[in-house]
């Protein structure tokens, strides 16, 4: 069994996460900012680490992540604030993998979004710019970082059941590409379990696929 550290523990994809990994006899620890919400988390069978890591440093991340076999960001600073979440989802980010590389952890699952790119041709002038910028800069560093990255690219997310069959999307398709917070869950567990999606970018919606047979 092993060891992993999710990042972003309290967000609705990470209880999910945690809780299946949990269930499979792993053993999970999930960073949080907001002390109040400990008693969620642990009702996962994790193990809360509270630590803001927007202002964690370096040294901080490194002491959180040494000793797990794998990290999962599923961290966000939630849009509204572009310095936030260039803060976030770049700058915070790119520490926690600096900090992955340091601790020795080579294993590195990021939670994306579809489609994410540098070429996003999102103007500045529009809301969603700051985060595309963001997330499309942190994929870029953890593609170039060494580390045995896995970048998830789920489309727009929804509360449906999970259906645990996926679409892979390897070009850009029309319309929202629905993709439950379920099988981003189920997703995580399965390339976690599959260490021959190192080096990967997996984007995917809801589909007709059994996720065993895609991952």
């Amino acid at each position: 069994m092993s060891n992993y550290l999710i990042i972003g523990g309290h967000g609705k994809i990470a209880l999910l996460a945690s809780r299946l990994l949990v269930t499979d006899g792993h053993s999970v620890t999930s960073i949080i900012r907001n002390p109040d919400h400990v008693r969620d988390v642990e009702d996962t069978g994790a193990t809360a680490l509270v630590l803001d890591v927007e202002d964690a440093t370096i040294d901080d991340l490194t002491h959180a992540v040494r000793g797990h076999d794998a990290i999962v960001w599923s961290a966000g600073a939630g849009g509204g604030n572009p310095a936030r979440t260039m803060a976030v989802d770049y700058s915070a980010a790119v520490r926690s993998m600096d900090a992955a590389t340091l601790a020795g952890v080579s294993r590195y699952v990021m939670v994306s979004y579809l489609h994410a790119s540098l070429d996003h041709g999102i103007p500045e002038t529009e809301p969603f710019y700051a985060y595309a910028q963001a997330k499309a800069m942190a994929d870029d560093h953890l593609r170039s970082s060494g580390l045995e990255y896995t970048i998830l690219g789920p489309g727009s997310l929804t509360n449906d059941e999970a259906s645990g069959k996926i679409a892979v999307h390897e070009e850009k398709t029309p319309g929202p590409a629905e993709t439950s917070r379920g099988n981003v869950a189920l997703v995580i567990r399965a390339v976690l379990g599959q260490p021959s999606t190192s080096g990967s970018t997996i984007g995917f919606s809801d589909g007709e696929t059994p996720i065993n047979a895609v991952i």
